[in-house]
């Protein structure tokens, strides 16, 4: 009893300092939605209040002047690419570098895994993108994401095609099925959990950043949504309301992405964990 009352009391401790961390999150997200329907005078309290009077002008004036239409598109097909190229890509090597036990494999294997780890160098990416003769297009963006997030996801790949047994590839070898049937066929049904997770993890990742997009697009017509926010806050530097609206219509996707996928992202990376 006096255990099952320590237990008791212990996850009691622990819930209530989530909820306290937590809401070093939710009160600024909260300040942030009720600021975007303020006029630009009120909003500059910067309290948590619901506004006197609820101006959702502020968010047609933000989608004409911002140019959030075009930002919405670039931000949808930069990641959307980005996603795409990342899973292919990456659940094919993960596949060839668990099935094939050499001291090569072993070595890319602790390569991709240093990736998790090193930093990325904006000069000497640069250097690179341009000899390839696209820097400055959305072309670039999209195979550095892709890049960037290629270690994480075949760590997480790697530990869940070791648990699929190799009689399934060894019988459809037999069957006179080649490498990339097998992969397609077989491999690519069995990890759709882990597609799904490496999706929205990737997804949430490209759409919130703003450092790639502005060293590597040079024209402004190309921006994603999250820079756009960078624009748009020189010129309406003193209409926080404008600037609030900009933000929730920028992390409203995300955020909708997250409450609705997010047992995906618990269940890939619990079968990626467990069952490698």
């Amino acid at each position: 009893m006096n255990y099952t009352r320590k237990m008791a009391w212990r996850n009691v401790l622990v819930e209530g300092f989530l909820i306290l961390a937590s809401l070093i999150v939710i009160l600024p997200m909260l300040v942030m939605i009720f600021g975007s329907f303020m006029n630009n005078i009120e909003v500059m309290k910067f309290t948590l209040r619901l506004p006197s009077e609820w101006h959702f002008s502020n968010y047609v004036t933000v989608f004409q002047e911002g140019g959030l239409a075009r930002a919405f598109w670039n931000g949808l097909l930069i990641t959307g690419v980005s996603c795409a190229a990342n899973i292919v890509t990456s659940s094919a090597a993960a596949f060839i570098l668990t099935r094939r036990d050499t001291k090569l494999s072993n070595f890319l294997y602790m390569f991709f895994f240093m990736g998790l780890i090193a930093p990325m160098s904006v000069i000497t990416t640069i250097r690179v993108v341009q000899a390839f003769g696209f820097y400055g297009s959305i072309t670039s963006v999209i195979f550095i994401y892709a890049s960037l997030n290629t270690a994480f996801s075949v760590f997480l790949y790697s530990g869940f095609i070791r648990s699929i047994p190799k009689a399934l590839d060894e019988v459809a070898f037999l069957e006179g099925a080649g490498t990339l049937s097998v992969f397609f066929k077989i491999i690519t049904p069995l990890i759709l959990p882990v597609n799904a997770t490496v999706a929205i993890m990737v997804f949430m990742s490209v759409w919130n950043d703003i450092t790639i997009p502005l060293y590597f697009l040079t024209d402004s017509s190309d921006w994603t949504m999250p820079l756009s926010v960078y624009n748009f806050y020189g010129k309406f530097s003193r209409d926080w309301n404008l600037i609030f609206a900009d933000l929730v219509l920028t992390s409203l996707p995300v955020l909708i992405l997250y409450l609705f996928c997010q047992k995906y992202i618990v269940s890939g990376l619990t079968a990626g964990a467990v069952k490698g």
